[in-house]
């Protein structure tokens, strides 16, 4: 049989069911794969027996009476990036072009070999689904390219570069390729607007964006994976980053955490500020690298890369040093007393530091000093 020509004419609509329209926790039952090629050459028959297919995990439990739940013991979050990202729905936003594309493939690659991510963050390798949306197969293997640097591609990833919205048939591609890998560790969508879907008629901004997280949770959470959802923030800046999400509030209350990548000054190239219901509230401070297009993690206070040479200076003094005056901080790290002192004052201002009534200073405790999990 001849193929026709392959467009979208041409191409059979494909026959799903909806997961999640009526109950977003139901199970998904083998079906048809929506998106085998028609067209193909039949399949011939296995020689030996077919095993039997992989199946979806059972349904979480929900419902506990109280002192059935205080008896229960529950796993602990699975992680596919320690201190990063848990098991569920991560948002990751940030400005266009700030490497938010850069950073999913790379933390793909990463968790599909099972190298460190960020260059430092030791992994558990296992399959990963990397959807990217945006792409075509050329772009993605020029990226992999460079982030790759040499090294073999890791079989554990699978690329995809089409999927429909996810009331249409992407939650049952999904829910396929999860079952058909039950020990997978990461899927990345990039964009999360491409599959997103329609709102329902009549419902509310917030309510839509809630719902349209929620449709890709249910999946994340039976299957107990790490689903990162690329997206963007508004072009006006806010001192809360949550804020700067792109849509209403419902899509950070829908998601398990969220994740803004920020441009930095200094000797960070970006910060990435975190919060969720399984991860510490922080800043990261990372810094690109345009020969291989990888993003690695700085060590220390994201605040200790995102300031100038001199503050960053005295601040690592004052760490060190409790208490210390400007005459001692210009003593011990050879800057100019005037300098110091001016400077130690305005860091006092920005509160990077904490003056007290002698003149002496002590480094301030912010959120961003906690170690990684």
């Amino acid at each position: 049989m001849t193929r026709p020509a392959d467009t979208e004419a041409a191409r059979p609509a494909p026959h799903l069911r909806i997961v999640g329209d009526d109950d977003p926790h139901a199970p998904w039952p083998d079906e048809p794969d929506p998106w085998s090629d028609p067209w193909a050459p039949p399949t011939p028959a296995p020689k030996t027996a077919p095993t039997a297919p992989p199946q979806a995990p059972p349904r979480p439990r929900t419902t506990w009476t109280a002192a059935e739940l205080m008896a229960t013991t529950f796993p602990e979050p699975k992680w596919a990036v320690p201190g990063f990202f848990a098991e569920g729905v991560s948002l990751l936003a940030g400005p266009p072009k700030v490497g938010k594309s850069w950073l999913s493939l790379g933390l793909g690659l990463d968790v599909a070999a099972g190298r460190p991510a960020f260059g430092t963050v030791p992994v558990t390798a296992g399959p990963v689904l990397y959807l990217a949306l945006e792409d075509t197969g050329r772009r993605l293997q020029n990226r992999m390219t460079k982030l790759l640097d040499g090294r073999p591609a890791p079989a554990e990833l699978t690329l995809e570069t089409e999927c429909p919205p996810m009331p249409q048939g992407g939650a049952q591609l999904l829910a396929n390729w999860l079952i058909a890998n039950p020990t997978a560790r990461l899927v990345v969508i990039d964009v999360f607007a491409k599959v997103r879907g329609t709102s329902a008629p009549g419902a509310s901004a917030y309510d839509a964006d809630y719902a349209a997280i929620g449709h890709i949770k249910a999946i994340a959470d039976h299957f107990a994976v790490a689903v990162i959802l690329v997206h963007h923030v508004r072009k006006m800046a806010s001192d809360d980053f949550l804020a700067e999400v792109s849509g209403t509030n419902g899509l950070a209350g829908a998601a398990d955490a969220t994740l803004v990548l920020k441009r930095a000054r200094g000797k960070a190239d970006g910060v990435l500020h975190i919060t969720g219901r399984d991860v510490d509230e922080a800043e990261h401070a990372l810094a690109f690298q345009p020969d291989t297009g990888s993003w690695l993690l700085l060590n220390g206070p994201a605040s200790d890369h995102t300031i100038g040479d001199t503050r960053a200076t005295i601040l690592s003094h004052v760490r060190a040093n409790p208490g210390a005056r400007p005459k001692d901080i210009a003593t011990a790290t050879g800057l100019d007393i005037d300098l110091a002192r001016r400077t130690c004052s305005r860091m006092a201002e920005a509160g990077q530091l904490h003056r007290d009534a002698t003149g002496s200073y002590t480094a301030a405790i912010s959120p961003d000093t906690l170690p990684i999990p």
